[in-house]
């Protein structure tokens, strides 16, 4: 199977050896960024995603941030090889997209639609993976190294305060990127015969 779009999907790896050079402009992050909340589905059309896009000395305090807080969890023997992980693989890039989805849209719509109030934040959280992925392969396409994080929700608070985060914004992940300086890790794949089958 040959085409852009799988080319794409099947290119798009973890990256955990990152650079803060600049491999790509600030307006095309921005650029990816918004074309895929604006198109990415959602349940209902609900559009309850969220993004704050943090790059430079914003992205550097982020990670910052979740050092200080698993400081405060993580035994001092053992938070030395934390902190050298977000150092190296997090801190050391260019900038980081955090993920959010909003409740109030998601409560709304367990309000309107009863019948499907459990679904709802299933629902909307399956369009936030939705968002994430499209978001990580496009950055790929243009040369950077990416990784999906969940430091949530033990940063949850503390991020709320530093960028003026409306509480009713529930974090889901944080996607730090750069330029990759080493190679992704090999990829091993189940049989699809294990995995996929067709009735016809």
């Amino acid at each position: 199977m040959t085409n852009t779009f799988f080319d794409a999907v099947k290119a798009r790896r973890t990256y955990y050896a990152l650079s803060n050079e600049q491999i790509t402009t600030d307006e095309r992050i921005q650029e990816i960024v918004n074309e895929a909340v604006k198109h990415v589905p959602s349940a209902f059309n609900s559009q309850s995603a969220r993004v704050v896009v943090l790059i430079g000395a914003q992205h550097e305090r982020l990670w910052d941030i979740v050092k200080g807080e698993l400081k405060k969890i993580i035994p001092v023997e053992g938070f030395q090889a934390t902190e050298d992980k977000i150092n190296g693989a997090f801190r050391s890039g260019y900038g980081s997209v955090l993920y959010f989805e909003d409740q109030s849209v998601v409560e709304s719509l367990q309000q309107r639609f009863p019948l499907y109030k459990d679904n709802f934040p299933i629902w909307s959280e399956q369009s936030s993976g939705m968002l994430q992925f499209t978001i990580w392969t496009a950055l790929e396409i243009e040369g950077l190294g990416v990784s999906l994080q969940h430091y949530n929700p033990v940063i949850d608070d503390a991020v709320k305060t530093e960028w003026n985060i409306p509480t009713h914004w529930k974090m889901i992940a944080q996607m730090p990127f750069g330029k990759p300086v080493a190679e992704a890790a090999p990829k091993e794949f189940q049989a699809l015969e294990q995995r996929v089958k067709i009735y016809k």
